[in-house]
This record gives structure tokens, sequence and C-alpha cells, in this order.
């Protein structure tokens, strides 16, 4: 298994990560368990900061946090400098609960309420990312009630397709997202804003998709963005300040994949800005980006024990694992890949070919298909890596399994920053009716 960020092998032979053992985080917190690598999720803030500062032009880089979204992730984001990206009032809920300075939010989405745009609204936010003309004007009366007048950016779908799985691709003409460029949607939205009084229009917002490669996609939709900005400056007199390219960026899951470095693709983004609207007669405008998985993804790493082991000569042995499809549904939604170590054996040679399963009552729970371990027994402890992005935030009660602890390791110190569900949570909100209780009481 690749080694990222601070993991290694330490001297006992178990994979270590922020300086503590995972065998004796096991100990202490259980599994299945999500780990963070503080310090890599730092560098990453870090490299896409230095990277726009190295270009001289004006930008924000938002933490796109529905990759993971926890309260002390606020914090850090909120200490690396960057700005935070939400998609719902939850979202929204738990940046205000971590004291994230709230000029400092996007809130994005293509069905938000009246409740979470007056939440929003009420909060103070930096800016709106408009998906719609009904989220535009119903914003907008809802701003004018409030004597307010939020800064939007209006997404818009440029027509690029992103070389990538079709559930995690945006930026084509049919998507659910946004206004489209080619066929006047987008022209007749900007002109629709530029006329209310209760929303200021900073710009437009683009996004192609994500797990994405290489920067030809950033570049056109760059390019056809530019195109539509200087065709709204000739006929209407309207300028942007603010172009938004979104996210996207991709990590490295397994040794198929082949990411760029941050710095190669914000310079190939600032580059494009710069190139395409030097012909403007308005200035520059500023570059905002919204980086999720490639800030998380491969800081996260989730630790299971082994359990059983099915057999089937000829065919497959499956190993499988106190966790699955309800802490990572990915496999199953995206037919995601990833790598494993035996992580109290990490030394061992990785001989045997196994596929290793979750305990969900479902054919599909799969966490990975085909991956040659150190012949795993009951009892052992399996590292998956690179699960930092859209598994804590995407897991579930299914089979009603508890959802598990993350725990934040750095420098041989590990912190709970969220605890294990226990059975208790779990029936925290069920309610029994009367009537219901009552027929109990009888048959008893």
């Amino acid at each position: 298994m690749y080694l990222h960020g601070t993991s290694k092998i330490n001297e006992q032979g178990h994979l270590e990560i922020g300086g503590c053992d995972t065998v004796a985080l096991k100990e202490q917190y259980g599994t299945p368990l999500y780990i963070m690598d503080e310090q890599l999720i730092r560098q990453r803030c870090r490299e896409y900061m230095d990277a726009f500062r190295a270009t001289g032009m004006q930008f924000q880089v938002a933490y796109a946090s529905k990759a993971f979204c926890t309260m002390a992730m606020c914090r850090i984001v909120e200490e690396e400098g960057l700005s935070l990206d939400v998609v719902s009032d939850g979202e929204l809920y738990t940046a205000m609960q971590a004291g994230f300075p709230v000029e400092r939010i996007h809130f994005h989405g293509n069905n938000k309420t009246p409740q979470e745009l007056e939440l929003a609204l009420d909060a103070g936010i930096g800016c709106f990312v408009v998906d719609n003309l009904i989220e535009l004007h119903l914003l907008n009366a809802i701003a004018a009630e409030k004597g307010l007048q939020p800064k939007i950016l209006l997404r818009v779908t440029p027509g690029v397709e992103a070389h990538t799985h079709e559930f995690i691709s945006t930026g084509q003409e049919d998507s659910k997202f946004g206004f489209d460029i080619g066929n006047g949607s987008a022209y007749e939205a900007v002109v629709q804003a530029d006329q209310l009084s209760s929303v200021e229009l900073l710009g437009l917002h683009s996004h192609i998709g994500s797990q994405i490669f290489e920067v030809d996609g950033f570049e056109v939709a760059a390019q056809r963005v530019a195109e539509f900005a200087r065709q709204l400056q000739q006929d209407k007199g309207i300028y942007f300040s603010v172009i938004n390219l979104g996210g996207g960026f991709g990590i490295r899951y397994t040794e198929e994949d082949s990411p760029l470095q941050v710095a190669d693709y914000v310079q190939a983004i600032a580059n494009s800005i710069q190139k395409n609207f030097a012909d403007s007669d308005g200035a520059v405008p500023q570059i905002w980006i919204e980086p999720g998985r490639s800030i998380v993804g491969d800081a996260g790493t989730t630790l299971y024990t082994v359990g059983t082991s099915k057999d089937i000569p000829g065919i497959r042995k499956y190993v499988s694992v106190d966790g699955g499809m309800s802490d990572n549904p990915r496999t199953a939604l995206y037919d995601a890949k990833y790598e494993a170590v035996i992580a109290n054996r990490a030394q061992d040679d990785s001989s045997e070919l196994v596929s290793v399963a979750g305990k969900c009552c479902e054919s599909g729970d799969m966490l990975i298909w085909d991956i040659e371990l150190a012949h795993p027994v009951s009892g052992d402890l399996l590292a998956v890596a690179c699960t930092g992005a859209y598994n804590y935030s995407m897991a579930s009660n299914y089979n009603r399994l508890r959802r598990p602890a993350v725990v934040l390791v750095s420098e041989g110190n590990s912190d709970v920053i969220v605890s294990r569900e226990s059975y208790e949570d779990l029936v925290g909100n069920d309610l029994v009716p009367a009537r219901l209780q009552a027929s109990a009481a009888l048959r008893s």
C-alpha cells in the first residue's frame, strides 16, 4: 500500500499514522475507525494557498466541506486561511457552531429551501452560488424583506465533460446543476440578476466534475466562461469581478491514478484566466476554487477488524470486516478502487489474492475487489487508505449499524473529533405512539 502523508511502518511492523500506532488506536477507540492525518490536511491547504500566492492574482480557496464536514475540520480550515463551501443548512450550522467566519462561507446547492436561505442571510454569509431562476428570485425577495443585498455567483454549465465517473461529472449540458451557456439560459439569468435590486452579482461559477487528472477541462471551461463574459460586456455592459472554476482535482487512490501537483492545477487555471481575460476592457477577475477531496481524501484511513472468511475454490476468497457500505458506500456507488494493508503485520509479504467484504446484509456490500494482502486472519487489522473524502460524509445507519468514531492524529497525539455512535444514539430520535404503547401493555 502506498503510504500517504505521515503514514509509515514502525519498528513493530505496524502501520503508523501521525505518530500513532494503528494497533494502539484500535485498542483505545475500537473499529471501524476513521483516522485523519492532521499534518497532511494542513499541508494540502497550504499547497493551494501558496500556489495561488505565487501567481500574484487575487483569489479565494474555499474548502468544499461536503467532502468531510466536522467542527474540528472547520477549525483547521479557518486556521489555514481558507474559505468554506457549504451545501446545506447542516453544513452551515456546523461551520457556525465551530465559529467559522461567516463572511468566508459560500452556500451552494441546486434546491436551497427558503429556510436555508433565511438561515444563511441572517448569518451574513459571504456569497450564495445561485443555481436556478427560482432560487434567484426567492433569494432576492427574502433579502428585500430583510433589507439585505447578498453577494451572488451564478452557476453555469460550460458544456465541458471531464473524464471521470458519470455520476460525478457536472459541467456538461445534461446536468441538474446550473444555467446552460449553450442554450441561452445562462445569458438570461445574468440579465435578470443584474436587474434585481436585492442581490449583488459578483460573477460566475463553473464546476466540471470530480477526480480530474488533467488541466485541459479547466482550461476549456475558463475559455468558454471568458467568451460568455465578453459577450455580456459587449451586449449589456455587465462585468464580473469573480470567476469560480470549482474543484474536482484528483487524488491517488491506487497506482492507476496519476494526479498532478496542486501547483500544476493552480498555475494552469491562473494562466487560462489571465490569457482569456487579457483582451477584456475590465480588470482580470479574481479566481475562486473549491477543492474538497484533494484536501482530505488521502489524509483519511479507515481501520477495520477482520472477522470471517469464505474461500470458493477456483473463484474467489472473501474476507469480511466489521464495517462496509455503511461507512464507505463509494465502492457500491462508483465502483471506487482502494489500496489496503494488514496494519498489524504491515511488513509481511502481500501475496494472497482476496476480496474484502463488508458486514451489511447486501450482496453488493464490497469494499475492495481482488487485492493482494498478507494472508488475513480473524482478529487482524485492515487499513484502507484514502478514505478521508465522502466516507464519513456519506456514512449511514444501514442495518442499524452505528457510525464509526473519527480521530485526528498528529505528532503522536490522537483526539476524537466525532464520537462513535452509541445504541442510545441509534434510537434517540425514535418515537413510539401512545396507541402502540397501550397495545403492548395490553398484551403483557
